[in-house]
């Protein structure tokens, strides 16, 4: 389990085609930290370290978390955004986040307002996910509220923080997102459906 709070950025230096299979090897300031099996969230993307190093760890993308997720967007240089799993006797800072993407939306508007920043997402409604305003969302990975909400758009405010400390920098108009929709709110909205 995650809480969308981003620990470092990593940089994408090498990506290997193994059949359907996607190898990423990630150089990043928490590689050396981890092991062999554990699960880090990439973009919010739950992935299996196979490889680590002092200075990067591989990790490998099937072909269903490949057509889900936006990391068939990813390149050598790519920033992304990295978490491991919260500790038991951690703080649980964020929300609950699985690492299970649920869709990708696209960034629709990117505006710059007295110091913060408001990025507006569209996402297609027909698979059932749903937002309200000031629920969360997890954004690549990033805990976020939920500003503005729509049928098929919503809404969040970015401090400079964060700013500073996620690739939310480098997202533009146009750019694909991974979205984790509220683990509480899908519950909810699958049992009023019953």
């Amino acid at each position: 389990m995650f809480t969308g709070i981003i620990e470092e950025l990593g940089l994408v230096s090498i990506i290997e085609q193994d059949n359907q299979n996607v190898h990423f090897t990630i150089n990043s300031p928490i590689s050396g930290a981890l092991k062999v099996d554990q699960s880090v969230a990439h973009n919010g993307v739950c992935l299996t370290v196979i490889v680590c190093n002092a200075t990067s760890h591989t990790v490998t993308a099937i072909s269903e978390t490949i057509n889900k997720t936006n990391l068939a967007h990813w390149a050598v240089g790519s920033l992304i955004n990295l978490e491991r799993c919260m500790p038991a006797n951690g703080r649980f800072d964020g929300h609950i986040v699985q690492g299970h993407v649920d869709q990708t939306a696209v960034c629709s508007k990117v505006s710059e307002e007295g110091g913060s920043w408001r990025y507006t997402f569209s996402y297609n409604p027909a698979f059932g996910n749903m937002t309200v305003e000031k629920g969360s969302i997890c954004i690549n990975g990033v805990s976020l509220t939920v500003v503005d909400s729509g049928v098929d758009f919503f809404s969040v405010a970015i401090i400079p923080y964060t700013y500073e400390h996620t690739q939310f920098k480098m997202l533009r108009q146009g750019d694909l997102v991974n979205l984790e929709f509220d683990i509480v709110g899908k519950y909810i909205k699958r049992l009023m459906g019953r």
